[in-house]
């Protein structure tokens, strides 16, 4: 297989009926080696944002790519009106994919909530999995999971923010016009954002495009703040790398904390002049570290 065929995008999609249906993935790589790495996104985006950052990797490495519930062209079900304490579903959707493409000796990474998805899914298969990397997971102090009050985090402006989404756009060409250079967008490339926006809305009948993560669903994930990231850390014993953002982190580590250091395994870093989009601001240093894995 050649260097171009690795880069191909491939699409994929996972059978995991015990989770509620199937989930969707990309991959690329030498499709003839096993799964090294299994990548999920952060909150409101997909699986194929990440491809321009993760490619490079697929000279060597087979890399997948997963679309979380509720997101991308995921077919799990995503009821945002039923009550969220946590987001130990889509850490057992990730168990769930592990387990149903028999991945044995893989790199688990994510940025945000899929660091956190991938934390917790680690937890639950340490026999599968031989590394983590974490790139400004969503890991809040004890103090602050002890003391969530949930009425608060339902008028947070994180969630807020996320209900007052834009829903709809007459095209895909007017969501990239909307999108570029704004927000939370600005240090994004052109690549990355056309990514975000070819599986992150989905055409209507009536000819304009809508999000596939629906506003309700994303603030949905910003109030379920219940997971337990400490215990998972207890539980596993692998190499992990965490990268955190110098500016608005979601990570509350100030450094390798006692729980962490058990093993003598975890490295905490900060990255100079990055914020909560540090994949998309550094990817060097993403392909860095999956390849130092």
């Amino acid at each position: 297989m050649t260097s171009t065929d690795n880069n191909l995008l491939r699409a994929r999609v996972i059978a995991i009926p015990q989770r509620g249906g199937e989930t969707t993935a990309y991959e690329f790589g030498p499709a003839d080696r096993p799964i090294d790495i299994v990548f999920s996104h952060a909150n409101g985006f997909n699986a194929r944002t990440y491809r321009t950052i993760l490619e490079p990797l697929s000279d060597s490495l087979r890399v997948l790519m997963v679309d979380q519930r509720g997101h991308g062209l995921s077919r799990l079900p995503a009821d945002a009106s039923k009550p969220r304490d946590s987001w130990r579903d889509v850490g057992e959707d990730l168990t769930a994919v592990i387990d149903a493409l028999d991945l044995e000796n893989a790199i688990l990474a994510g940025h945000s909530m899929g660091g956190a998805s991938s934390l917790m899914a680690a937890a639950a298969r340490p026999g599968r999995v031989r590394a983590l990397a974490l790139f400004d997971p969503v890991i809040m102090s004890p103090a602050i999971l002890a003391n969530m009050d949930r009425e608060s985090m339902n008028d947070s402006p994180l969630a807020v923010g996320a209900r007052k989404r834009r829903p709809s756009f007459a095209s895909k060409a007017a969501a990239l016009e909307a999108y570029r250079g704004r927000g939370a967008f600005r240090s994004w490339s052109e690549a990355m954002l056309v990514d975000y926006i070819e599986d992150g809305f989905a055409e209507t009948p009536d000819g304009d495009v809508v999000l596939t993560c629906a506003p309700a669903w994303e603030a949905s994930n910003f109030t379920a703040q219940g997971h337990e990231p400490y215990a998972a850390f207890d539980a596993i014993n692998m190499p992990i790398r965490i990268l955190r953002a110098e500016q608005g982190s979601t990570c509350r580590l100030e450094g390798p904390e006692p729980i962490l250091t058990r093993s003598g395994k975890v490295r905490v870093e900060v990255v100079a002049g990055t914020s909560h989009f540090l994949p998309m601001e550094r990817p060097d240093l993403v392909v860095d570290v999956l390849r130092s894995l």
